[in-house]
């Protein structure tokens, strides 16, 4: 655990924020906020907690590996929101709280009298997040939306994948996880808007949005005439050669765009008469002819192992590298270096590994400070902080309306 005064020094210290998220994209976003030394208190239902925390499997020592993902840095209060008495312990917690985030469907958090409208007249102040599937409103603003699902919906799948074969979902959950990031990029900008305004306001966004926002030049070559984008498979859309390659022992990837470095690797491979072969002579010849030049590129590299592919081509200034399985990524010495996978003590698990923090400041660097919580741990703590007692806290945990 970081020392207080380390987390004093960080860039969000003093924002607090109300994490209702479930899941994955509400969770991620107020993750991403705790990064960087917001007070993230999550709220969840007594008993089981947020959904994300039984998501598995695998678990370890019963904690959810989906869970410890996505709830870094977070306090953890039980609270029953559908009961009238726990939307009121919402309410006085809101009053001192800068940011709500929820990923409810739209129009759940009004039907339990804890929307944006009924917390602006509390407190004007605030940034209200609101997550959805599909967006907030629209013909489709009820529709549930989960992440691979959308993947479909947005596009992003048609373009994913090989030509002539079933449609690919993204190995990870990307529009969940974007929409995080989308999510803390609003909040960001809506905290900043508030030091000139001093009023609050919505944040909205979508995992339909984040993923059509994040689609780039494969809709904007579509949108301007170009027609749909076929699947990309394993080589650039756009620049060849710039793929996936098979070596002697396994495959490497390598991009040699533009003209300088499609010369280089001519030269590098000793196949010069490329040069002026007019399937190869321009960039969008060698788009054109992409797969055929893989196949002649790949022959070309049984010369050697990955390895020494790798060192050959980036000595000579054509970025290369191994296609790695999950383990050589994350105990490779460079990403050990950046801090991206870092150790802290978990009173279960004992000694946890987590992901680190991808971006780093300078000056007021963020950090993992606090492992996930465990379900509720911190209830009695932030409530006596907006003034409970014993008394009070021992009568609400008999009614249920927060955990034991």
């Amino acid at each position: 655990m970081a020392e207080e005064p380390r987390l004093e020094q960080m860039p969000l210290a003093g924002v607090r924020v109300l994490d209702l998220g479930r899941h994955l994209a509400g969770p991620t976003c107020g993750m991403l906020l705790g990064d960087l030394g917001a007070d993230v208190i999550k709220i969840e239902k007594p008993g089981s907690g947020e959904d994300g925390r039984s998501s598995g499997p695998p678990f370890f020592d019963g904690v959810s590996a989906f869970f410890l993902s996505a709830n870094r840095n977070k306090r953890s209060v039980t609270l029953d929101i559908k009961q009238a008495e726990g939307q009121d312990l919402f309410c006085r917690l809101a009053d001192t709280a800068d940011v709500i985030i929820e990923n409810f469907r739209p129009g759940v958090m009004d039907a339990l009298g804890i929307g944006y409208e009924v917390m602006r007249e509390r407190n004007p102040r605030i940034i209200y997040c609101s997550i959805s599937g599909f967006g907030v409103d629209g013909p489709f603003a009820d529709r549930p939306g989960l992440d691979q699902i959308i993947q479909g919906f947005s596009g992003l799948m048609s373009v994913t994948g090989f030509e002539g074969g079933e449609p690919v979902r993204v190995g990870i959950p990307i529009a969940d996880l974007l929409t995080g990031l989308y999510g803390a990029y609003g909040i960001l900008a809506a905290l900043q808007a508030r030091e000139r305004t001093g009023r609050g306001q919505v944040v909205s966004t979508s995992l339909l949005e984040s993923m059509v926002g994040t689609l780039g030049f494969q809709a904007v070559r579509y949108l301007n005439g170009a027609g749909a984008p076929p699947p990309a498979g394993n080589h650039h859309p756009i620049n060849a050669p710039y793929g996936v390659f098979r070596a002697r022992d396994g495959y490497i990837t390598l991009g040699a765009t533009g003209d300088k470095r499609w010369t280089k690797l001519c030269e590098i491979l000793d196949v010069r008469e490329w040069l002026d072969d007019p399937r190869f002579k321009t960039n969008g010849a060698r788009y054109d002819n992409r797969l055929l030049l893989a196949d002649l590129i790949s022959e070309k590299l049984q010369a050697h192992t990955v390895e020494e592919w790798e060192q050959i081509l980036n000595q000579q200034g054509i970025p290369a590298g191994p296609v790695y399985q999950m383990d050589q990524s994350l105990d490779h010495p460079q990403v050990r270096h950046r801090e991206m996978v870092v150790e802290r003590e978990h009173p279960v698990m004992g000694t946890v590994r987590l992901l680190g923090l991808p971006v780093k400041l300078s000056e007021t660097p963020g950090d993992v400070y606090r492992v996930p919580p465990a379900l509720g741990e911190d209830t009695d703590a932030v409530l006596r902080e907006i003034g409970l007692g014993d008394d009070e806290l021992n009568r609400l945990r008999e009614q249920n309306i927060i955990g034991t």
